[in-house]
């Protein structure tokens, strides 16, 4: 079963008064970098047995255009920009506290990967009593939670969703013009400028931007019209900041590379994000139609 099946079936198990794209996003986002970075991290078997890790994209260069297609974790952040809407605005409707709804969210975020961990660590132990390589086992472990990186980032940004929810209801899509901006300066600072260390407030710039942009898709103001505008102005930055600019192709890091776009992020890997989701959002009329038709 491919991506999207998997996608699509887990978007049918939604309630109905779940927009089911919604889900469908996130689980075909998730996939999509489990897959991508497995076929990113190239592994074989050497002339000695070991489980080695190739790197696709510095062996074939041409590879790290796929990046733009597997590096989906902007439209996971989307997502989360909505689901946390959604759910903070019911808290705050209800009287709840942020303590209490804090802990739902890391709850609902936390559980689902437990057993994932548990498998592996489990795996790690019995392969290695029974005599496989440890290198092979870690590189088997890596492999497989790779993506599991991402959680501690959008954890904070969780934490940080009153406050820029606050911050949404004052500016609206201002609040995303400043943060693009924020990340414009790290970068100019960064590598204009040579300062150390600064890059790392990306994390929040970044991030943080991306998930505004599920607030505005919550409250229905990224409508089609809009998201498909997002895509081609964040398509035209993105194609002038890798191709004529100073910023790596490749959206993940690549061995050797002075610039990596995602750790930490980038004003390249900003545009990528305001691309997919623009697409994403153009194609939700489409979309919707599509899995409803699937429950029917």
């Amino acid at each position: 079963m491919g991506m999207w099946s998997k996608a699509k079936g887990l978007a049918q198990q939604a309630p109905p008064e779940r927009n089911r794209y919604v889900d469908f996003l996130r689980a075909l986002s998730i996939l999509a970098v489990v897959v991508g970075h497995w076929l990113v991290a190239a592994p074989y078997v050497d002339a000695s047995g070991k489980v080695v890790g190739g790197h696709l994209l510095g062996i074939l260069p041409w590879s790290q255009w796929l990046t733009w297609s597997f590096q989906v974790m902007p439209v996971f952040f989307l997502v989360g920009g909505y689901s946390n809407g959604v759910s903070w605005a019911s808290t705050r409707a209800k009287g709840g506290h942020y303590s209490d709804w804090f802990a739902s969210r890391i709850q609902r975020l936390i559980n689902p990967v437990f057993p994932v961990l548990l498998v592996w660590a489990s795996f790690a132990f019995a392969a290695t009593q029974l005599g496989m390589a440890r290198e092979t086992v870690r590189m088997a472990v890596f492999l497989a939670l790779i993506p599991v990186w991402f959680l501690a980032v959008y954890l904070l940004v969780t934490a940080l969703a009153p406050l820029t929810w606050k911050l949404w209801e004052r500016l609206g899509f201002g609040s995303v013009a400043l943060l693009v901006a924020g990340a414009v300066v790290v970068d100019w600072l960064t590598l204009a400028r040579g300062v150390p260390y600064v890059n790392f407030a990306n994390f929040i710039f970044v991030w943080v931007g991306i998930h505004q942009l599920g607030y505005a898709w919550q409250q229905g103001r990224l409508g089609p019209n809009k998201a498909l505008a997002l895509f081609l102005v964040g398509l035209a930055v993105l194609l002038g900041l890798t191709v004529y600019g100073p910023y790596p192709i490749a959206m993940i890091g690549v061995p050797g590379a002075e610039i990596t776009n995602s750790m930490p992020p980038t004003l390249a890997l900003l545009a990528l994000g305001m691309t997919q989701n623009g697409l994403v959002l153009a194609l939700e009329p489409w979309g919707r139609k599509l899995l409803d038709n699937l429950t029917v």
